[in-house]
């Protein structure tokens, strides 16, 4: 049985305690709760008895020792779920619907009975990208976020995520009318795509090539337009420099150059940030961005794809 027809199968049908307790059993397996718990008085491990909270399970501690008092824990103690009221079954709904990239529509959520409320599920959602913006930063501290190579080129540009109006009418203040430039180096191998994003104060040559010379290796076949922070900046950095004048074409007729595949992508990326309303701070953009790169970077080395990858790091997010 693949992990989406056991998650489906898990989450589907009457929350009954026979349910409820399978599920739990399976969240222990996969470390995404604790399966065992010392008890603070005595320090002997607790059992798990039934209960008519929202899990349907507790942990317990009975022991002579502790004098009439029972210790309770639980089942959620330090995992990603504690502190919150949304039962299991629907968290394993939001996250299987997360880790799929379908439609997060609210008024959808909220009337497949995912959640009672909107603030709900933006809880849900900020902490669930917290955890792709945890494996992300994990894995550019390993050095492993890099571009370019033998058989991999880079295009790079800037785009401007400012909020838009609806049918451009009405007013907004002064949070979304700040700018907040996005640099992208997209790194193009086949049909692969890997971007990264960074939120840049300007598009001055200052902001720019460090970043380059950062995140793509030398030699590296370089992709850009004509804008004056590249010119002979990414030559003498090292790298392989191609560029197209779009004042006259989209492709550089001499040597076959455009930077059409991360122009497509802006598109793409802006369309997921503003339908999530993502622009609204510098902080909510960063960690919209850091989940666009965990899902081109990191979701398809996992053999269980974005599900099982998802869970993966969830569960090194919360390490009991």
């Amino acid at each position: 049985m693949t992990l989406h027809t056991k998650v489906l199968s898990l989450i589907d049908g009457r929350q009954t305690f026979k349910k409820k307790k399978k599920l739990i059993e399976w969240l222990m397996k996969k470390e995404l709760l604790q399966g065992k718990m010392k008890c603070k008085l005595c320090k002997k491990r607790m059992k798990l008895e039934k209960h008519s909270n929202v899990d349907g399970l507790q942990w317990k501690c009975r022991r002579k020792k502790h004098r009439g008092k029972t210790t309770k824990k639980s089942v959620r103690s330090l995992s990603l779920f504690q502190r919150s009221k949304l039962s299991l079954f629907s968290w394993m709904k939001y996250i299987y619907r997360f880790s799929q990239g379908l439609q997060l529509r609210q008024i959808d959520l909220l009337q497949d009975g995912v959640a009672g409320s909107s603030r709900t599920l933006s809880k849900i959602s900020l902490k669930l990208r917290k955890v792709c913006k945890s494996a992300i930063k994990r894995r550019e501290r390993r050095g492993k976020q890099r571009l370019g190579g033998p058989n991999e080129f880079v295009m790079l540009d800037e785009s401007n995520f400012y909020h838009k109006r609806k049918y451009g009418r009405g007013r907004f203040g002064p949070t979304w009318r700040r700018r907040k430039w996005v640099f992208g180096m997209l790194g193009i191998r086949g049909k692969r795509r890997r971007p990264i994003l960074r939120l840049v104060k300007q598009r001055s040559r200052r902001h720019l090539i460090p970043l380059v010379t950062k995140y793509v290796r030398q030699g590296t076949t370089v992709i850009t337009d004509m804008w004056r922070a590249y010119t002979t900046a990414i030559a003498e950095s090292g790298f392989v420099h191609f560029s197209v004048n779009h004042s006259r074409s989209f492709v550089n007729p001499d040597t076959g150059a455009h930077t059409q595949n991360i122009e497509r992508a802006w598109s793409t990326y802006k369309s997921q940030v503003w339908r999530l309303r993502g622009n609204r701070t510098v902080k909510t953009l960063k960690s919209h961005l850091a989940f666009i790169e965990w899902t081109h970077w990191l979701t398809n080395e996992h053999k269980d794809g974005p599900l099982g990858r998802l869970l993966h790091d969830i569960r090194h997010f919360c390490k009991f």
